[in-house]
């Protein structure tokens, strides 16, 4: 007759511990994987802004732009992967409504998300 009492010392492990083991730990390997890439993606953000914004006026035709498409993805990279710079740009569009008037509604779920300003 098999003994079905676990105790510190037997070599056996209950059943529902070998079930949540593999979900639990692909979970914290994910959570890992995006704490190191989201700083990354909001630097690289962050780079595109500042780079975007020469190229748009060192542009040699005029009225082409080519720097707004790189300063736009810059602003998306950054509202979606830093917290602080999401913050930032909130209180640039609360303090200047000007800027909201340029920008369309498809440009702002994709730079906030469901948290926009109204």
């Amino acid at each position: 007759m098999k003994n079905n009492i676990v105790t510190p010392f037997s070599k056996e492990e209950p059943p529902h511990a070998r079930q949540t083991l593999p979900k639990r730990s692909a979970q914290v390997a994910r959570g890992g994987v995006m704490a190191i890439i989201r700083p990354i993606l909001a630097a690289l953000g962050l780079f595109f802004i500042i780079i975007g914004v020469p190229i748009a006026f060192l542009t040699p035709i005029p009225f082409v732009p080519i720097g707004l498409p790189i300063v736009i993805l810059g602003v998306v990279l950054l509202a979606r992967n830093s917290l602080a710079g999401r913050r930032w740009m909130q209180k640039t569009i609360a303090k200047h409504p000007n800027l909201k008037r340029f920008a369309p509604n498809w440009l702002l779920n994709l730079i906030f998300g469901d948290n926009q300003i109204q």
